[in-house]
């Protein structure tokens, strides 16, 4: 393969940031890109440039505010769409619940897209030792299928109204969803609200007047107490099925082609009270090879990897 151009945009990041990580990610990517004979340089203006790959970090969707840092992103996206050209997508570490602060860096890279019928994260032909470091890294370990552990049914709540969600308010989804969860099992439920919410106080207040039996809202600071007393975990589509899977709780997902653990956990409800066991060490090698540290980027080690899905067949 030829010498590769590739821009990262500086100015794609949200204005007023104060999380290094960000900047580091535009100013990484591109010493590796560069460390690896290609020809990378990062972007401080508010143009798209005409090169192989982009790189942005996070996302932009339909729906999107229109902040110049947003239109940016989608000018970007645009450009290369339009030219044949793929964008580099650096999203959130999955594996998150087992490092808050994300100390190690890892983040997520899919060209494209960020769900797995839009984007291509790049782990078809896995390395196992991917998973071995990143496992070891963030003291991860793979608990056994448990069936017994406790008797609460968990639904994990995503953002309300978020795009990733298909405009559903977080409440309405949760009646829907215990409507038909009570169709199968009587068990308690125990509703954990995404700790990125700003309306989680009004949430509580909504779902309270709905007076529903044997419900309780979770108040645990991290979500790994919640799976802990838990037979199951429920959730639309987002990172907390990675988790609940990873801890060996029967896991249902119910937008299940657009998440991360599809594969490894039930589509519907009427299989709560009978789950299955999954084999989790291909998903495993899968999601962590779509991860790299920060120093990893600037290294250039990630980029030697993701350059080989840099030009569309």
């Amino acid at each position: 393969m030829s010498q590769l151009s590739v821009a990262s945009y500086l100015m794609g990041i949200p204005p007023g940031n104060r999380n290094p990580e960000k900047p580091a990610i535009i100013n990484n990517i591109i010493q590796g890109v560069n460390a690896c004979g290609d020809k990378g340089a990062v972007v401080t203006g508010w143009h798209p440039m005409n090169t192989d790959v982009a790189v942005i970090q996070g996302f932009v969707h339909a729906d999107s505010k229109q902040t110049r840092h947003l239109l940016l992103r989608k000018a970007v996206m645009d450009n290369q769409i339009n030219r044949g050209k793929r964008f580099l997508i650096v999203d959130a570490n999955l594996f998150l619940y087992k490092d808050k602060t994300n100390a190690k860096g890892y983040l997520r890279y899919s060209y494209d897209g960020i769900f797995p019928t839009t984007g291509e994260y790049c782990y078809d032909t896995p390395d196992p030792k991917r998973w071995e470091k990143l496992s070891k890294d963030l003291d991860i370990s793979v608990k056994p299928w448990d069936f017994n552990r406790g008797r609460d049914v968990l639904i994990c709540c995503q953002r309300d109204g978020g795009w990733s969600m298909d405009g559903q308010g977080v409440i309405s989804w949760l009646i829907k969803t215990v409507s038909e969860l009570r169709k199968y099992t009587d068990r308690p439920i125990n509703v954990r609200f995404h700790p990125g919410d700003k309306r989680v106080a009004g949430h509580i207040k909504q779902l309270a007047g709905y007076r529903i039996p044997k419900l309780r809202v979770s108040h645990s600071e991290n979500i790994s107490e919640d799976l802990e007393k838990s037979y199951c975990m429920i959730n639309y589509n987002s990172s907390p099925s990675v988790a609940s899977v990873i801890e060996g709780l029967p896991t249902f997902v119910l937008d299940p082609s657009r998440s991360q653990a599809n594969g490894v956990v039930h589509h519907s409800l009427s299989e709560l009270e009978s789950p299955k066991e999954f084999d989790r060490e291909p998903w495993l090698q899968k999601l962590a090879q779509c991860h790299w540290t920060l120093d990893e980027l600037r290294t250039g080690e990630a980029w030697r990897h993701l350059r080989q899905y840099a030009i569309k067949e």
